[in-house]
């Protein structure tokens, strides 16, 4: 039976919710922190997995070695004294116990095991590289870390605490469905997942993921649609006979190559600005650029793949179909550069995929 809900991810910007300024500044430190622990533990978390699973590949130690990763209580050539996950959980609490939540650990801890087991076979035959974290690495925490969510009315803010650390929402002009999802968290109408925390120029976001039920829409599985990505138009689709182009070529082109020579008359232009302090000064419009490009892609391929999942629910379509991809993918690799480099069928399709799910609409990539 197919499940009935879905995760999604929404990025929300907190603030600190504290009085006064050396307040807040001790709240930043204690997140900065966190961050700095997660990131030691995490990559001791994947050193230890993997040094556990090529255990039996040190051919070169005593033969009498023991080599099965369980309790050694469970089974006599058992080479641990406790369970898998509990060895290593024991060992970052030993090293990190006092300077971040357990929560936090556990969740981590968690998270890259299975990470790890999916990937197991990858690693195992050397086409994998072992995981590496980095510093500014976003940190999980569990939904029990939560407390006191609520809403204040009177500042249109929500409110909690992220274990002892007062926070509070900032949405700004928000267009999506941040507030609603977090208004009905309030209610208890959905539920919060293991989300994380992002720390970037001093500002925190909160990655949330809510559990939600899927959309209800009358849909018949033996209706289907039809749907192939292409350059000239980035979206055809039929179902019967009713058909429709979604976007086109000059449309979603136009646009980003403009952002692309302004960005490199920008780029000619960066040698004669003044420093001020360093490449980070000079390169400043540059970047603006570069996320103007980004956003403008997301929003262009947001739009396209939900025109193609309403027209599936307007026509009742319980299956779609996208048509050839990988033939056109690898086309585009071997032929033309410019339609790799500024056309974006992976995005794309993972949009489509993700709405399709949430709408209750089978999707089979042919």
């Amino acid at each position: 039976m197919a499940k009935e809900t879905i995760q999604l991810t929404r990025t929300i910007q907190l603030k600190v919710d504290a009085p006064t300024k050396e307040e807040r500044k001790e709240a930043l430190v204690t997140l900065y922190r966190w961050q700095n622990r997660s990131y030691r533990a995490a990559n001791l978390i994947i050193t230890h997995l993997y040094i556990q699973e090529m255990i039996k590949e040190f051919f070169y130690l005593s033969e009498g070695i023991r080599y099965k990763l369980v309790d050694e209580k469970k089974d006599e050539a058992g080479l641990l004294n406790r369970s898998r996950m509990n060895s290593i959980y024991r060992v970052l609490s030993n090293r990190f116990k006092g300077e971040i939540p357990t929560l936090i650990l556990n969740a981590l801890n968690k998270k890259i095991i299975t990470t790890f087991n999916y990937y197991r076979e990858e690693y195992w035959r050397g086409e994998r590289s072992v995981m590496n974290f980095k510093r500014n690495m976003a940190f999980p925490f569990h939904r029990d870390g939560v407390h006191g969510l609520s809403y204040d009315k009177e500042k249109s803010t929500f409110r909690f605490r992220l274990f002892s650390i007062p926070l509070k929402t900032y949405l700004g002009r928000d267009h999506t469905d941040k507030k609603k999802l977090l208004e009905q968290l309030v209610a208890g109408q959905t539920k919060l997942c293991t989300s994380h925390i992002k720390l970037k120029d001093n500002k925190i976001f909160m990655l949330a993921t809510f559990e939600i039920e899927k959309e209800k829409h009358s849909l018949k599985p033996e209706v289907i649609a039809e749907a192939s990505l292409s350059l000239e138009y980035p979206i055809m689709v039929k179902s019967g006979k009713e058909k429709l182009s979604i976007g086109n070529r000059e449309e979603f082109l136009y646009r980003r190559l403009a952002i692309q020579a302004a960005r490199r008359r920008t780029q000619t232009g960066a040698t004669y600005c003044r420093p001020g302090k360093g490449r980070k000064r000079k390169t400043k419009a540059v970047e603006k650029f570069h996320n103007l490009e980004k956003d403008y892609i997301s929003n262009r391929l947001h739009v396209y793949s939900r025109k193609l999942i309403d027209f599936c629910i307007k026509h009742q379509a319980g299956t779609l179909i996208l048509l050839n991809q990988e033939d056109k993918i690898e086309i585009a690799k071997n032929e033309n550069g410019f339609v790799l480099r500024n056309w974006n069928y992976y995005e794309l399709m993972t949009k489509i995929k993700y709405k399709a799910e949430k709408a209750g609409i089978e999707l089979i990539v042919d």
